[in-house]
């Protein structure tokens, strides 16, 4: 019975001592991270932006007079050219005005013909003493009344042309027309809300986009202005929304010197060609810009943690983690950061697994050798 006992105490004693030692060698261990060691670097990086595109002209079709149209001459998704009939509105009141505009100056013409010729009678009269001062003036009067009246009405005859030219409703510029919804019989007029048709020059699309004004700020500290910045700009590229890349580059032609205040960004605009048309007014892509950053400290973002919009990288200090608050500039590829301030050249960071680290954690002397950050361009 004490043998078993004693038995049993030994076997709790050889437990209890293995429990320690290993305790011990938790306490003092350190645990392997891969490390960076930070260098001032030239980067060719590429930065995406949301952007919407629109047609370099769209164009909303109007009627300028009232009335039933009569013709619609246009094919929906059609090309048109510019001048190009596309709906007629009844012309027979217009052309009835005209008519009547026309026998209205007839009139006023023959009016100040006839009142051009008492002027020059009563002149004569008054010359030989037969009328008065008064009965002169009155047929200069006169005259005068028949020459405003003459241009009264060759001011409606004109009104009345354009009338009638307008009921035949012609497309502003070149391009596509869009969808209608309006066909002969339908009663039509200038103060109507919704456009006749759309007509949009497709030729060349608008894509408008914004940067932040960290950003614009950081393009006018490279460059000098937003001038330089423009004429600097590389030829940029267009991915669209089923991931493919637009064959043809585009270039920034506009950057806005306003700043939003309700986003506190920057509106920009880029000019792409649209010869094949698979670009359409309306869609949405992502510009993605080649950005030159010149002697950076660039780390990925698997060393970097947030806490309250506020980032953190573990710099290697003594052999132990240091949190190490930074500020960065952010390169959009979803890969790296470009450090900013918070690290210079020459430290030494964890690159990777930053989230499960504490500060303070003891880094190994023989920990996984300092690597490069990942140069691949998005």
């Amino acid at each position: 019975m004490k043998a078993k006992s004693y038995l049993v105490l030994g076997l709790g004693c050889v437990l209890l001592l293995a429990g320690c030692q290993n305790q011990t060698l938790q306490q003092g261990s350190s645990t392997d991270y891969p490390l960076l060691t930070l260098k001032p670097e030239d980067r060719q990086l590429s930065v995406k932006y949301s952007a919407v595109i629109e047609g370099k002209q769209d164009v909303e079709i109007r009627p300028q007079v009232s009335g039933t149209i009569t013709e619609v001459y246009v094919e929906e998704g059609a090309r048109v050219r510019k001048g190009q009939v596309l709906f007629v509105i009844d012309q027979v009141p217009y052309q009835a005005a005209l008519k009547q505009a026309e026998a209205s100056v007839a009139t006023a013409e023959a009016n100040e013909a006839t009142a051009k010729l008492t002027l020059e009678g009563k002149e004569s009269l008054y010359q030989d003493k037969v009328i008065s001062d008064f009965e002169l003036r009155t047929a200069r009067n006169n005259y005068r009344s028949a020459q405003a009246a003459l241009m009264q009405a060759q001011a409606e005859l004109i009104n009345a042309r354009n009338n009638l030219s307008y009921t035949e409703v012609k497309s502003p510029v070149d391009g596509y027309a869009g969808m209608t919804s309006y066909r002969i019989g339908a009663l039509v007029s200038s103060s109507m809300t919704d456009p006749l048709i759309r007509v949009s020059d497709n030729s060349q699309m608008y894509v408008y986009f914004s940067m932040s004004e960290k950003q614009v700020l950081s393009l006018t500290a490279q460059y000098g202005s937003l001038d330089s910045a423009l004429l600097s700009f590389p030829p940029i590229q267009l991915q669209l929304n089923d991931g493919s890349t637009y064959p043809h580059t585009g270039k920034i032609d506009v950057i806005s010197g306003l700043i939003d205040k309700t986003t506190g960004t920057v509106s920009l605009r880029a000019l792409f060609d649209n010869q094949e048309k698979r670009l359409m007014s309306g869609g949405s892509a992502n510009v993605v810009i080649p950005y030159q950053q010149q002697q950076c400290i660039v780390i990925p973002q698997g060393g970097t943690y947030e806490i309250q919009n506020k980032i953190f990288a573990y710099k290697v200090v003594d052999g132990k983690a240091v949190s190490t608050p930074i500020e960065v500039f952010e390169i959009n590829n979803g890969k790296e950061y470009i450090v900013e301030s918070g690290l210079q050249a020459g430290d030494v960071i964890v690159s990777k697994g930053a989230g499960l680290l504490k500060d303070g954690t003891v880094i190994s002397a023989s920990a996984t050798a300092a690597t490069e950050p990942n140069t691949e361009e998005e």
